[in-house]
């Protein structure tokens, strides 16, 4: 299938290491020419190094913190300054930390709204623009299973990251007459190291194979080959949508 995505430019967030990084290999794979960013810079450094030999493509690695203002303003400026416009955005952050609500600080509140929250706000605005002025775009959020069921033990991704859903879903509305796409996709367990620290940290989270149908945990290429065809043409009629990536994990209808 050709999903129309040679030469076009993707900011995958967070894609040094586990669901970004596959993200950002795939769709390098089908001709994108794609920019990460992450805050481990030799972590970043080679996964550059491994996604351009894997795809024999170019990639800009911008090192920073996006929870961070003056660094995402940054790294948005630095895109833009090698690009001028970014096609397709995928906002991604690493996963706050487990804890049930009384064990959690207002300190843990703050940093997951800034992470979770408000770095999508800020890609959204920087890189915004320029899809509008040309009239084509994809924004697509990487959150979790826990916007439509939450998870026992992750009060803080389950609270913050449904309201990244609900701002997906209102500017899927107000942005399609641009002809920019807005979808969520919601990773279950999948085999990351976000997921081998779950099981250290509660070994509940071990058990939770035995919930899913498909009986297995996914893999980060499962998850970034739906992430990919959201930011191909041939998902141009889908938009406001929040597709779980779950092995059937999620047990409501809708």
């Amino acid at each position: 299938m050709e999903f129309g995505l040679k030469n076009k430019v993707a900011f995958v967030a967070a894609s040094s290491q586990g669901l970004g990084k596959a993200v950002a290999l795939e769709l390098a794979e089908e001709g994108a020419r794609v920019i990460i960013c992450g805050r481990n810079k030799e972590n970043l450094e080679h996964t550059k190094h491994e996604i351009e030999k894997r795809s024999n493509s170019k990639v800009l690695a911008l090192a920073g913190d996006l929870s961070v203002a003056s660094e995402r303003e940054q790294i948005i400026q630095s895109a833009l300054q090698a690009y001028n416009t970014i096609d397709i955005l995928v906002t991604n952050t690493g996963g706050p930390p487990a804890g049930k609500f009384e064990e959690l600080k207002q300190e843990d509140w703050d940093q997951a709204y800034k992470s979770l929250l408000t770095s999508v706000v800020g890609l959204v605005n920087g890189f915004l623009p320029g899809m509008k002025q040309q009239r084509w775009g994809r924004i697509i959020s990487i959150t979790s299973m826990a916007v439509k069921q939450p998870v026992n033990n992750l009060i803080l991704s389950n609270s913050v990251r449904a309201s990244v859903a609900g701002l997906v879903k209102t500017l899927s509305n107000e942005l399609a007459m641009y002809n920019i796409t807005v979808n969520n996709v919601m990773p279950g367990y999948t085999e990351t190291e976000r997921l081998k620290i779950l099981i250290e940290s509660d070994p509940s989270f071990a058990s939770a194979k035995s919930e899913i149908p498909l009986g297995r945990f996914g893999t980060p290429e499962e998850f970034a080959a739906a992430v990919t065809f959201l930011a191909s043409e041939r998902a141009s009629y889908i938009t406001g949508v929040s597709l779980a990536v779950d092995g059937g994990w999620i047990k409501s209808m809708l």
